[in-house]
């Protein structure tokens, strides 16, 4: 969400043998989006399921729905299910929120071409996007989300975000959603510069796509033009 990356899980997998760790994996961006049929950066890898000791999503994303879900070896499992604290005080998903999660799942069963949609659209918009004066395109070409960055900074973070701001606020004006990526600027170890997240999702039309890109252009050439 912030990077626009993918981590390299072929890498970490051999680190996890030679150090005799484990591996968790936090996919609530990748499920649903990498891979031949959507189950994450484990399949997009071609990484044995059973490399990876803990697999956790929210389904707020992909699946349109809210809460989460954990998976992995029994044995992790089994721990986290009677001595996790989510566990001991957490409610159960509404009957609607749940079934609207189902249907999710079954519909990326039953479609599995959208993954293969959803890349090339990525791709599109990503070189689309290149080569605006004053702008960087900063993430994957297969990454839904990616950002937008000043090529070269003001020298000031709070002046770098307004004039950010005012291409979102201008692209909303004609009807393009934009947002500027939010961070807990005191907290964060590795603070990202300011930035405007773009996301595409693969119910978007060519159309909407060309607009979209077309629009980013003549808004980030007027403002910082």
């Amino acid at each position: 969400m912030n990077t626009g990356t993918i981590c390299p899980l072929p890498e970490l997998v051999q680190l996890k043998y030679k150090y005799k760790a484990r591996i968790f994996l936090e996919e609530s961006l990748s499920f649903g989006v990498l891979g031949e049929h959507g189950r994450g950066v484990t399949e997009h890898f071609g990484i044995n399921i059973d490399d990876i000791d803990l697999i956790s999503a929210n389904m707020e994303n992909a699946l349109a729905s809210i809460g989460g879900f954990c998976c992995g070896r029994s044995f992790v499992i089994d721990h986290q299910r009677l001595s996790g604290q989510g566990y001991c005080f957490s409610a159960s998903l509404p009957p609607l929120l749940a079934a609207a999660a189902i249907e999710a799942l079954n519909i990326m069963e039953e479609n599995p071409g959208i993954f293969a949609v959803l890349k090339e659209k990525c791709k599109r918009i990503h070189k689309a996007l290149q080569g605006i004066s004053g702008l960087r395109v900063v993430g994957e070409a297969l990454s839904p989300a990616f950002h937008l960055q000043l090529e070269a900074s003001t020298g000031s973070r709070e002046q770098d975000a307004k004039l950010l701001q005012e291409i979102v606020r201008q692209c909303m004006d004609r009807s393009i959603a934009l947002t500027q990526a939010r961070y807990l600027e005191r907290e964060e170890k590795c603070l990202p510069p300011p930035s405007i997240r773009v996301v595409v999702t693969v119910e978007q039309t060519e159309e909407e796509l060309e607009k979209a890109a077309s629009t980013i252009k003549e808004v980030a050439q007027a403002v910082l033009g």
